[in-house]
């Protein structure tokens, strides 16, 4: 059975993207049939991390002009890549019926697929909260920064009230070590169940990386690129803690219903 897992921030520039990208490719190295989604719709950039060049973006599906098995793009380790495109204004807002039809074309990919790993917009955008409350797991990309708590803890709050989710799996960036990740997530985490009954789960984080950056720039992933660096390791502790961590049961639009893949079947 498939899974979902969407990635998210409440600010941008906290490494959500180049997480989401070695996140997918860690997985596909792991032999997991993963893909990878670009939900920043009319924004995206994870095709220039990944150093690929899709034909066809969500907006042809969306469209009808193309199946969504024809959007995935080859990437390296085998992970499929579908692409939101970038420059493509009509959609940078997304209806709650465009959000839906989106969410239910990966219907289609349920049975050659074992985990889909969203890159969800940063904030609580009603698109950033539509896929997020459509995962079953949320990991929260947060750096040691006193605006990336309140961020951060807004969008929690947001996704808790408006779609009832509990769970949350939190990732510390940009850290000088361990010791000072998880003493950011202890911080983040005594401020947020002060005023929210959620679940926080600390699944690991990655060093402030010189290499991290460089990867960025020659678009080669750091995952696949400098397999034996700590950096891969780090990636690799994250994927394996996120496939352990509790999902979210909701009873709103999910990706991979489970009951509406089955009638796709007998149908």
């Amino acid at each position: 059975m498939a899974i979902s897992i969407a990635v998210a921030s409440g600010k941008g520039g906290v490494g959500k993207t180049s997480m989401s990208v070695n996140l997918g490719l860690t997985f596909a190295q792991m032999k997991k049939r993963t893909t990878l989604l670009d939900a920043d719709f009319g924004m995206a950039n994870a095709h220039i991390l990944l150093g690929v060049k899709p034909d066809f973006f969500i907006s042809d599906a969306l469209k009808g002009t193309v199946s969504i098995t024809q959007t995935l793009c080859a990437g390296p380790a085998g992970l499929n890549f579908v692409s939101g495109g970038s420059g493509l204004i009509d959609m940078l807002n997304l209806d709650k019926k465009t959000r839906y039809q989106t969410i239910r074309l990966f219907d289609e990919i349920a049975d050659n697929t074992d985990i889909l790993v969203a890159d969800v917009p940063a904030g609580a955008s009603d698109s950033s909260l539509a896929f997020v409350a459509a995962a079953d797991k949320v990991l929260i990309v947060l750096v040691g920064e006193p605006t990336s708590f309140l961020d951060a803890y807004s969008l929690i709050k947001a996704a808790n009230i408006d779609a009832g989710l509990t769970n949350f799996s939190v990732v510390v960036n940009m850290t000088q070590s361990e010791a000072q990740s998880k003493a950011h997530f202890e911080k983040f985490k005594s401020i947020a169940l002060r005023f929210l009954d959620v679940r926080l789960d600390y699944v690991g984080h990655l060093p402030l990386s010189t290499r991290v950056r460089q990867s960025i720039v020659s678009r080669k992933p750091i995952s696949i690129d400098a397999k034996e660096s700590r950096e891969n390791a780090c990636f690799q502790k994250i994927a394996k803690n996120i496939l352990t961590s509790p999902n979210n049961e909701t009873g709103g639009i999910r990706f991979f219903d489970q009951q509406i893949v089955r009638n796709k079947r007998v149908s």
